[in-house]
């Protein structure tokens, strides 16, 4: 039945896609009530239990949430593509032992729930952990100097730790790419390390960078276990207002509200992404279905 549908309509032979118009109805119209089912509807109900949306934007929590939420995932965006770019420089050019193993265990960590890298993290830093041990052990205090997890920068550097491998992810399979020629021909005219990183490795990651980092920024924006497994005080996002309007409140129209503007916050940042890399909307798209129909 495959080898009948790749054949061309115009041969006479086989089902072609163009022969039956039917056909392609059935094969499309499946995934097409599952979404429905299962995203678009479940979307509808919340867009239209959604209601008082001038009276939750004059509340202060909201403004503050909405704050709190864009100031983190973008810096832990930029901690990520930071981070990430410079661990997947030395895993791809630096040979060290263990390397293979060290980026074979980058696809383990993401499969990892972002709750367990907090709970880690209140292992090592949290106000009975490891580091304030030591501490207090060595020097008789009553309480260590590491208490910075209960607030914005623990959330931060939880998010910076989950989501950096995001960004080295596609990093190394653009560092494959890279010609070993080009490295050795600009070492042998005298170039230095940074520089090579910045004139040869770097444009070539920038494609890698953009699609990692808008990655992480749209994760972030809707990361809620972290914020809530570390327990920061004052920190509320929109994933936590909605959670504390639904759950701990009972407002189900205002957690409504907190939830559209969430998603319309995820899906512009989207477009954007997309209209930076492609120059128009959709571009990249028709592109890629020429080549497949090539």
């Amino acid at each position: 039945m495959l080898r009948g549908l790749g054949r061309s309509p115009s041969s006479g032979k086989g089902r072609g896609w163009g022969r039956k118009p039917a056909a392609r109805v059935l094969w499309i119209l499946p995934p097409l009530i599952a979404l429905a089912l299962f995203f678009l509807y479940p979307f509808a109900l919340v867009v239209r239990q959604a209601d008082g949306y001038s009276e939750i934007f004059r509340q202060s929590a909201f403004r503050e949430a909405l704050w709190n939420t864009v100031t983190i995932a973008a810096g832990a965006t930029v901690g990520a593509l930071v981070l990430g770019f410079a661990l997947a420089l030395v895993i791809a050019f630096v040979p060290f032992p263990g390397a293979k193993a060290l980026s074979r265990f980058i696809d383990i960590f993401l499969a990892f729930p972002s709750f367990l890298i907090t709970l880690a993290l209140l292992f090592v830093y949290g106000s009975r952990g490891m580091a304030n041990g030591l501490w207090t052990d060595a020097t008789g205090a009553g309480d260590g100097p590491f208490d910075f997890l209960h607030t914005p920068w623990g959330v931060l550097l939880a998010e910076v730790t989950y989501f950096t491998p995001l960004v080295m992810r596609p990093l190394l399979a653009a560092f494959s790419q890279v010609e070993t020629a080009q490295l050795e021909a600009a070492a042998s005219l005298g170039a230095r390390a940074p520089r090579i990183v910045r004139q040869v490795i770097l444009p070539e990651a920038l494609p890698a960078l953009a699609a990692g980092g808008s990655l992480v920024l749209v994760m972030c924006l809707n990361e809620f276990g972290i914020v809530l497994f570390t327990g920061a005080k004052g920190v509320t996002t929109l994933p936590m207002l909605v959670y504390s309007k639904a759950i701990l409140d009972g407002d189900y129209t205002g957690a409504c509200v907190v939830a559209v503007v969430n998603v319309a916050l995820s899906v512009a940042l989207y477009g954007l992404y997309r209209l930076l890399v492609t120059g128009k909307p959709g571009a990249s798209g028709k592109e890629g279905a020429r080549r497949a129909r090539a």
